[in-house]
């Protein structure tokens, strides 16, 4: 296709949003032009060390001084080391202003995150839609479960979510392909929940590993998760759900998508005489060149600091402080997910006992504060995960072999030890922001992003409240020896390491407190829509990835409603 041409549709960012934009516009016959600031990456011949062997690697897979040093920031990421760090930019690449500490995590590259994301997928209620408005916290969504659960329905059925039909209220059921297994010490504590507590119940987490496979899979190449956990390194079984193995290809069968990389989206085009977008402006990552892309529709799905910066920068005569943003709130009310506290815990009885494979997912108790009954001391909800493992070579660090002296080794690994952890919802409020910089611009000549988003009083109250109940389910369950952690104060965590940041660009009914409307259109711009995370009013207690793609694919379906009846 001619570059020089117009587009039906442009996509900016090809992660877990973008690549569901692109799906769905082009099966439904748009020519659609999707673009990635990063390099190309393509399913298999692009993952270098998804086969290799611990001992393949000249530090074993580890993260090295040298990287550390060198990549203060974005090795803390949980699945940074030497097998993985090629899908990670260098911290001299990650040019923006921390008015308050704030972990940027980012993706460049075809798939963005969608290769490095922890996979875990839940469904919101109406619960969550509802909250902002019941707890005082927020916009009110413009939307609710019934107007997004047909939109969960058709994403799972493509992508293949692992997990069980539960009953919970507050987490409704997903479309599942099979489940992976709760090991004995895990079924144990499960049992004694059910035992001892009548507003909470365990369940074996839901993900977007293939557990088992149906057709849908099938016909998209992909293969059963081999429970390798390797899955950071590019899967080529397709096991798990990314944009590089699923959406990306599947668009590119229909003839309908072109792909440009290394090119990075300055700013959106507005023109006055019509009142809508008419394109985008991008810079050659390589050349600095400019050039501009022209289309009737613009999907903005950069990720959620990125889509706020590139909106931002999009200004206008109309638009002087970023395009659609009349009301001043571009920017504003930034969320993540609150993961500071953590438990730790022994429990005996089961020295018998063993697994098998390292399954891609834990143990989840749905939420249950604010849900029946309301919280005293904070507003939100968090839900809790939880492992339990065999200690193993762990617990003689200094071992150092290989081979059948290894084995020998880690033949009676010892007892058995649990992990759990919150995932707090983080109450938007006016001053978690995002802003350009004035005078401070990037190595191509964009304006340097300023997060200023930090934790307030309600997260640490949050926190506390997981203490006790994480601590009280442990205790009933016959653990012993529990430890509470504050990581941000143990370890120094800051917000967005979790990489779960929403918010700037939110939904909602007014277009005086809001910037996208229900359909994830701007409110002043109808024909650009935003559906990543930066659409979200707020952040739930769920993983959010489930909820993009939803949104996304709910989105498409009426913008392209409106492009063939000509109303965009």
């Amino acid at each position: 296709m001619n570059l020089n041409s117009e587009f039906d549709v442009i996509v900016i960012g090809s992660g877990i949003s973008g690549g569901w934009a692109v799906k769905e516009f082009t099966e439904k016959g748009f020519k659609t032009l999707l673009i990635e600031r990063g390099r190309m990456v393509k399913h298999i011949q692009d993952y270098p060390t998804a086969n290799l062997d611990p001992w393949q690697f000249e530090h074993r897979g580890q993260k090295t001084l040298a990287d550390t040093s060198a990549n203060k920031l974005i090795s803390k990421h949980y699945a940074y080391g030497e097998a993985t760090k090629h899908f990670y930019i260098k911290d001299e690449d990650q040019e923006y202003i921390q008015e308050k500490p704030f972990d940027w995590i980012r993706g460049f590259q075809v798939g963005g995150k969608s290769l490095l994301w922890a996979r875990q997928t839940q469904r919101w209620s109406d619960y969550e839609f509802s909250g902002p408005k019941k707890y005082d916290y927020g916009v009110d969504w413009p939307i609710r479960y019934a107007d997004l659960a047909p939109w969960y329905s058709h994403v799972e059925k493509f992508v293949g979510i692992s997990g069980n039909k539960d009953g919970i209220e507050n987490m409704p059921d997903s479309e599942v392909v099979g489940a992976f297994e709760m090991n004995q010490v895990e079924k144990a504590i499960a049992a004694s929940i059910d035992e001892n507590f009548t507003d909470r119940k365990a369940i074996i987490g839901r993900c977007a590993n293939l557990a088992a496979l149906k057709e849908e899979q099938k016909k998209q190449g992909r293969g059963q998760c081999m429970s390798r956990s390797m899955c950071e390194r590019g899967c080529p079984f397709g096991g798990y759900f990314s944009s590089n193995s699923s959406t990306i290809p599947y668009s590119q069968k229909t003839g309908n998508l072109t792909i440009i990389t290394d090119t990075i989206a300055e700013s959106i085009l507005y023109n006055k005489e019509t009142g809508k977008a008419e394109g985008v402006q991008v810079i050659d990552a390589n050349t600095k060149e400019k050039k501009q892309y022209k289309a009737k529709v613009i999907f903005v799905n950069a990720a959620t600091l990125n889509s706020n910066l590139i909106l931002l920068n999009s200004k206008s005569e109309r638009f002087p402080n970023g395009l659609g943003n009349d009301n001043g709130l571009l920017g504003r009310y930034i969320a993540f997910h609150n993961y500071r506290g953590r438990l730790t815990a022994d429990i005996d009885g089961f020295e018998d006992s063993y697994y098998y494979g390292r399954r891609p997912t834990q143990v989840f108790i749905p939420a249950f504060k604010n849900i029946h009954s309301d919280a005293e001391k904070f507003k939100g909800s968090y839900l809790i995960a939880f492992s339990a493992s065999r200690e193993g070579w762990s617990r003689n660090p200094g071992l150092n072999t290989l081979g059948a002296e290894f084995k020998e080794a880690i033949l009676e690994p010892g007892a058995w030890k649990i992990s759990m952890m919150m995932q707090g919802e983080v109450v938007p409020i006016h001053e978690n922001h995002v802003r350009l910089s004035s005078d401070k611009k990037d190595k191509y000549g964009l304006p340097q992003l300023i997060t200023s988003i930090g934790y307030s009083d309600n997260d640490v109250a949050m926190m506390e409240d997981f203490f006790v109940e994480g601590s009280s389910i442990l205790e009933k369950a016959g653990c012993k020896n529990i430890n509470k952690l504050d990581q941000h104060i143990a370890f120094g965590r800051q917000p967005g390491l979790e990489v779960h940041d929403v918010g700037g660009v939110r939904m909602g009914n007014d277009p005086k407190d809001s910037l996208l409307n229900k359909y994830n259109q701007l409110h002043h711009c109808k024909n650009v829509f935003v559906t990543d995370g930066a659409c979200m009013s707020s952040v739930g207690n769920q993983n959010p990835s489930l909820t993009f793609m939803a949104l996304t694919a709910r989105a498409v379906d009426y913008a392209a409603d409106q492009l063939k009846n000509g109303y965009l």
